[in-house]
């Protein structure tokens, strides 16, 4: 394997990670600055009142994104898998 393929290879794992990690992340970011904006205007101060809603919206995004992240994640391991067999 030559440093052309670890430099593709580490670059469609990173664009996998993105794929993966980012909505839910995107969701947690407008998810807190929802409630963030809500209690700066109510000036209510409350700990549960930012953790709670995030972490209920993260777990619904994750059961609703699940199929997506399994199928990205499945075809990078097939791809990668495909390029393992080929080198021998």
């Amino acid at each position: 394997m030559e440093a052309v393929d670890v430099i593709e290879v580490s670059r469609e794992a990173i664009w996998v990670a993105l794929k993966v990690g980012g909505p839910a992340l995107v969701i947690a970011l407008v998810i807190g600055l929802v409630i963030s904006l809500f209690q700066a205007l109510t000036q209510m101060q409350e700990m549960t009142l930012s953790f709670v809603p995030k972490i209920l919206a993260l777990f619904l995004a994750l059961m609703g994104l699940a199929p997506f992240m399994l199928t990205v994640l499945s075809e990078f391991t097939v791809t990668l898998m495909d390029r393992i067999v080929a080198l021998g």
